[in-house]
């Protein structure tokens, strides 16, 4: 075992090319951000957990049932055009989001040592999630929010060896997960872009 950033495929390892972001290593880093939230360890963010798992799952179906024509992102979302629902383009479109507020929040943690993680990531939210959820949802975020662990706990599990092997030291930590939310933020905006110049969402 290791240090959290260290098991997982990382943002900054996802390989981008003229034909756009490759697909199989962002869901496998994708897979990744989703294990953040068990370090969380609030049940109240299983339902931001579920929907970003259950959009790497319609991303991923997709890729296995057309994978000459699905390598890149990109190419998986120009190849479902002219379908009727179009899956796996909305899920794409949602999973992005999902990571933009989870990239957001650590990056405002990161920028603010004295910041504890329920505002970190209720800033995140009000710029990033919130426009595009009703009531209810705002409601189960509020929940959640205010549910997050202590900045020291949490950090503290992305130091530690699951193993029982010696923690890595903040430095090296915040190397580590400064690059992957960076690799991150660009994939998604690069996507984003790509989302807003071809018109991809519209119907969703």
């Amino acid at each position: 075992m290791a240090p959290y950033l260290e098991s997982v495929t990382s943002f900054a390892n996802v390989p981008i090319t003229d034909e756009g972001v490759d697909t199989l290593a962002f869901l496998s880093a994708s897979d990744g951000l989703v294990g953040l939230f068990d370090l969380l360890g609030s049940t109240a963010f299983s339902v931001v957990q579920a929907d970003i798992k259950g959009n790497i799952v319609k991303v991923r179906a997709r890729y296995e049932a057309t994978p000459k024509l699905s390598n890149t992102l990109e190419k998986l979302v120009e190849n479902e055009k002219g379908e009727k629902k179009r899956t796996a383009t909305e899920g794409l479109m949602w999973l992005l989001r999902g990571l933009s507020f989870t990239c957001k929040a650590l990056q405002n943690a990161q920028a603010n040592k004295s910041e504890e993680l329920a505002a970190a990531f209720a800033k995140s939210y009000e710029v990033t999630l919130k426009k595009f959820h009703n009531f209810v949802v705002k409601g189960v975020f509020a929940v959640a929010l205010k549910a997050c662990p202590y900045r020291a706990d949490f950090f503290a599990k992305l130091r530690a060896d699951p193993a029982g092997g010696a923690e890595i030291s903040q430095e090296k930590m915040d190397d580590e997960l400064n690059a992957w939310l960076t690799a991150l933020a660009a994939i998604v905006a690069k996507l984003e872009k790509f989302y807003a110049d071809g018109n991809w969402g519209k119907g969703f």
